[in-house]
């Protein structure tokens, strides 16, 4: 008796992660630097203590919604809720991709956009960025139309780059696309314009938001999409019964609430950005500009593998991007506390200085 062989396209890939190892100061995930606000970790563990276990969740987690709903100004109709906007990503590959169909993304970018639409049976079409990692836009018109892909992926800003993309094109992008445009915004609150503006249920545009980065939830595991409604209800129909647990809904119901804490907290990430690029500056690498809550950054001595390695030997993880497609060499850190900021850029001091000899 032997197993059955899985689908042959799973033998060729891995599952998405990255390094988690004790050290010190981690940098690689994009987390949040701080916890949640004190009050609503009371909350929550008020709330919890009152959910009926025994009874499932409200399936379309009604009361988040309305409250995302009135954050942004659509419809509660408009706003699916999932378990991370990973899911989301799915959702909407199962919903819009699939045999036969072609989901469109521009490399360097999140590689769960890709990896998730392979898995879902989405042939994925994968088109360049420019040397600043934006996009050509008569580049994107033309695979826009000689592929005609059924999704295409925008991230902005994108990961790992940290770049937003243009407003102008990104209309354009959603002008000229054959199918449905998803803007993956998971650093959105970090950056200085939203997709949301151009949201309408009669544009196929779907932004896609999570409570990992700027609300300090990532334990928790919860996202959300802006789209028409006729998308979401499609999203409704793929997703499993029950998926959104009554604790992650109110947690998100909860955060919701709680609107100029997080805003406070995206303030002091965008200002310790800006600390954080002054000082790689100040060091033998190239930087990109970020609109995110993270840096790529190119060392100037050394290959980026040997100053992670040093990185890692100092207690300090980062993410090592150096053998990505576009990124060679290429390493990105995260926007960590002022302390954690500063000890990185020591660190990273001290491993370029030790290379370069």
């Amino acid at each position: 008796m032997t197993l059955p062989e899985p689908r042959a396209d799973l033998g060729l890939r891995e599952g998405y992660h990255s390094a988690q190892v004790d050290v010190e100061v981690r940098l690689n995930t994009n987390e949040s630097p701080l916890p949640p606000p004190p009050g609503w970790v009371e909350q929550l563990r008020t709330a919890v203590a009152t959910i009926e276990y025994n009874r499932y969740p409200d399936r379309e987690a009604r009361q988040l919604r309305v409250a995302l709903a009135e954050l942004h100004n659509v419809a509660p109709e408009q706003v699916f809720c999932a378990n991370g906007s990973n899911e989301v990503l799915q959702s909407l590959c199962l919903a819009y991709g699939g045999a036969g169909r072609k989901a469109l993304t521009f490399e360097p970018t999140y590689a769960l956009h890709s990896h998730i639409a392979h898995l879902t049976g989405t042939a994925v079409v994968a088109a360049g960025r420019l040397d600043d990692f934006s996009l050509d836009r008569d580049l994107v018109l033309d695979v826009l139309r000689a592929e005609k892909p059924a999704v295409t992926f925008l991230c902005s800003p994108n990961n790992p780059t940290g770049n937003s993309e243009d407003r102008s094109l990104v209309k354009a992008v959603v002008d000229a696309a054959p199918g449905l445009v998803v803007v993956d915004e998971a650093y959105g609150q970090f950056a200085d314009w939203s997709a949301r503006d151009l949201l309408d249920d009669e544009v196929p545009l779907v932004v896609t938001r999570t409570f990992s980065k700027t609300w300090s939830m990532a334990a928790v595991r919860l996202g959300y999409a802006l789209a028409p409604a006729p998308v979401v209800a499609m999203l409704e129909r793929v997703a499993l019964p029950y998926h959104l647990d009554a604790i992650k809904q109110a947690a998100g119901l909860l955060a919701v609430a709680r609107v100029a804490e997080m805003e406070e907290r995206v303030g002091l990430v965008v200002r310790e950005r800006q600390r954080l690029i002054q000082g790689l500056g100040r060091l033998p690498v190239m930087v990109w500009p970020s609109q995110a809550n993270f840096v790529l950054f190119r060392p100037e001595v050394g290959p980026g593998s040997e100053v992670w390695q040093g990185l890692l030997e100092r207690s300090v993880l980062v993410r090592d991007t150096s053998s990505w497609p576009g990124l060679q060499g290429c390493l990105r850190v995260t926007v960590g506390t002022e302390a954690e900021n500063d000890r990185f850029l020591a660190a990273l001091g001290e491993v370029l200085r030790e290379v370069g000899k």
